[in-house]
Parts: C-alpha cells; sequence; structure tokens
C-alpha cells in the first residue's frame, strides 16, 4: 500500500513527460523549424523557445540548420575564351532564406545534401560559362596586375545565384571564391612560354623607361654644368676686370723706379711663401729666392767719411 503514492507520482510525472513530448516541441537558435499540418507547411518558425504541437500524423516538425553550409566543387577542365584548357575549382557558402520553398523543392530528412547536389550541377554550368569568358591571362598571367580572380568570382557568384533565384530552391548563396586553379600537363609549357614572353616585355619596357629616365638626368646635369661654367667665367672675367683696373693705378709708380717695383714684386712672393713657417728648398737663381744671394748694399750707395760713395761687400 506505501507503493500505490510513490507509482502514481510515477505515473503521472510520465504522463507529463510524454504529454510535453506529443504536444510541444523546442525551436533551438541555430534552426529553423516548418510545421506541417496534414502534409501543408505552416508559417516556419525561426525564434528559439517551446511550441505547442497537434500529436504525430496531424502535425509534423521539419528542422533546418538556419547556419551558412559551404562545401567545395571538384576540379573541372574547361576552356578558356582562347582555347586553353584550365582546371578549376570554388568554394560556396549558402543558407536558407525561405524554409517553405526548401521544404517543398528537396523535403526533409536528408534535405541539405540533396540541396548541395543541385548546387553544384548549378555550379558547374556557372563555372564553365564564366571561364569561357575570359582568356588564360585573366587566370594566369606573369604581370602584376593581369589576372582578374575578383571580378570572375563576382561573375560566377551572380550568374549562380540567378539560376538559383530562377529555380526557387529557396537558398541564398552567401559567398563564392575560387580554391584552384591548374593547368594539364599538356599545356603547361606553352602557359610558361607565353609567361616568359610577357615578363621579357616587362623588362625591356623597364630598361626604355631606366634609358630615358638616364638620358633626363645626365641632360639636366649638362645644362646645370654648362650655367655653373658660364658664371664662373663670367665671374673671373669681372675678377680680373677689377684686378686689372686695381693694377693700372699702381702702373705709373711703378714705371718711376722698375728696380724697386720688382723688389716689392719679389718680396710680397717671398712673403707669401713664408707666411706658414714652412721649410723650403730652392734654388736661388729662381726669383724670388734670388733675394737670399743678392747684394742688398747694391741697391743705394753708401758715404764713407771722406764723403766718397763706396759699394758694400758680399
Amino acid at each position: 500500500m506505501r507503493r500505490n503514492p510513490l507509482i502514481l507520482v510515477i505515473g503521472i510525472v510520465l504522463v507529463i513527460i510524454f504529454g510535453l513530448l506529443l504536444f510541444t516541441f523546442q525551436v533551438r537558435k541555430t534552426e529553423v523549424v516548418l510545421v506541417t499540418t496534414f502534409g501543408k507547411p505552416k508559417k516556419p518558425i525561426t525564434e528559439p523557445g517551446i511550441y505547442l504541437r497537434w500529436p504525430w500524423g496531424i502535425q509534423m516538425v521539419h528542422r533546418f540548420d538556419q547556419r551558412v553550409q559551404n562545401f567545395e566543387d571538384q576540379l573541372t577542365q574547361g576552356l578558356t575564351r582562347d582555347g586553353k584548357n584550365l582546371l578549376a575549382s570554388v568554394y560556396v557558402g549558402w543558407k536558407i532564406s525561405d524554409p517553405s520553398q526548401f521544404f517543398a523543392k528537396f523535403g526533409g530528412g536528408d534535405a541539405i545534401p540533396e540541396a548541395e547536389t543541385h548546387l553544384r550541377q548549378v555550379l558547374g554550368g556557372a563555372k564553365s560559362a564564366i571561364v569561357g569568358k575570359h582568356p588564360l591571362t585573366d587566370f594566369v598571367s606573369a604581370t602584376d596586375q593581369g589576372t582578374n580572380y575578383l571580378s570572375i568570382e563576382s561573375e560566377i557568384l551572380a550568374a549562380v545565384q540567378s539560376q538559383v533565384k530562377a529555380s526557387g530552391y529557396g537558398l541564398d548563396i552567401k559567398f563564392l571564391g575560387i580554391k584552384r586553379l591548374a593547368i594539364p600537363e599538356q599545356v603547361t609549357q606553352q602557359v610558361f612560354d607565353e609567361m616568359s614572353k610577357e615578363r621579357q616585355v616587362l623588362v625591356k619596357a623597364s630598361e626604355a623607361e631606366g634609358d630615358a629616365e638616364a638620358s633626363k638626368i645626365k641632360s639636366q646635369a649638362e645644362r646645370a654644368a654648362a650655367e655653373m661654367l658660364a658664371k664662373a667665367e663670367g665671374k673671373a672675367t669681372e675678377i680680373r676686370g677689377e684686378a686689372q683696373a686695381e693694377a693700372a693705378k699702381y702702373l705709373p709708380i711703378f714705371r718711376r723706379d722698375p728696380e724697386l717695383a720688382s723688389l716689392i714684386f719679389r718680396l710680397n712672393a717671398l712673403e707669401g711663401t713664408l707666411k706658414d713657417r714652412s721649410i723650403l728648398i730652392f734654388d736661388r737663381r729662381t726669383p724670388p729666392f734670388d733675394l737670399f744671394r743678392e747684394n742688398f748694399s747694391t741697391m743705394g750707395a753708401a758715404t764713407n767719411r771722406d764723403g766718397k760713395a763706396s759699394a758694400g761687400g758680399k
């Protein structure tokens, strides 16, 4: 008799739990739920929480992950606009935008793998079409600005979004990008040759630009040097003219006594030579050092006691 209340309580709890499982369902933050009544979908539920429902058989709950899904397609071969074979693969990120359309197109259960299968087909066609619009140099180029990845990715993305919207998949393509590029072995050497030619063109262009810049700098330097020489020559001519004018003032004085003038010039030259306390080794016969061997007494007259002039000794 003592066990009857405990059994009763347990039974009531089990009934409550079974009732909750039968008449309620939970929506998580990472999912969107679509409830169908007798197979007809109702408004999708995106807010997390606990919701009421009719028992199984009347209403069915279909759960879909509302996070961004991503996958990478296979490396497939296509022809570029200039007839070159190119292997390319892209990655795609997508998300369920309309659960009702998505359920009507792919159903429940394995809906996401089924949707990715259809997306791969759409992606393959769009990728081949866009690759065929561009030459190989837009994908593989030796120049710094030769490749055009961003534009090509945008074109593929726009093409896939347009087809997905037209097909009514209930999907939204969030992002798309080129994952890998490869060149078939039979065209690898040809591509390398073309890249080498492009590099040679760049080298020649750089050399021509360098030569032009060097010629410009050289001409500017020569012009500046010529201007400096012209200014220096003009200044030298001006200085020489001033010196000649200054010397012309003293020319009449020097003409009165040429020997005195010569002596003054030699003394000035000797003074300029010895002003730095230099040690000189010279030939006394070379002016102005010949002053050391001349008899200075011969330059003037000396008067003796008798009033007669006499020359100084050596």
